[in-house]
């Protein structure tokens, strides 16, 4: 299956993906969002308490006014890149832009996994989902050979 990379400069243009392409990448973006909102609450991936800064990043940290709290937002450029990049029919892959993100990206998630979905962004992609696929179904025609009716 082909599958189109996204670059993003100032505008996404979507006006090349086929629709089956753009249901994935709003599924995909809902994907994002949970995992950010979540990380912006510092609660780790099982929907609990993030880890403890160290000693030394917390002082750090609260010294610049950010909290001592685990959110990943000290500057904010890793989150703010951490977007949807990649979208097929069936799939839609978020990760870093840069090499130096991606590179912190990977560091951060060895302390704490935090590239990936909790209990609750899963239920959060499933309602995306299913919202997806009641806006989609005035548009699909089932075939009388595959069993199905008419819409």
């Amino acid at each position: 299956m082909p599958s189109v990379r996204i670059f993003q400069k100032k505008q996404i243009r979507l006006d090349r993906l086929n629709f089956r392409q753009e249901q994935m990448f709003k599924i995909g973006n809902v994907g994002v969002a949970a995992v950010k909102n979540r990380l912006a609450a510092a609660q780790g991936p099982t929907d609990g308490a993030a880890k403890p800064l160290s000693k030394r990043y917390a002082i750090q940290k609260t010294r610049a006014g950010k909290g001592n709290r685990r959110n990943l937002t000290f500057t904010g450029d890793m989150l703010r890149n951490f977007q949807v990049r990649t979208v097929s029919e069936n799939r839609a892959k978020a990760s870093n832009s840069t090499r130096k993100d991606r590179i912190k990206a990977w560091a951060t998630n060895k302390i704490e996994t935090w590239i990936a979905f909790s209990p609750r962004n899963e239920t959060a992609v499933v309602e995306a989902t299913n919202r997806v696929l009641r806006e989609a179904a005035p548009r699909l025609v089932l075939q009388k050979e595959l069993g199905g009716k008419q819409l």
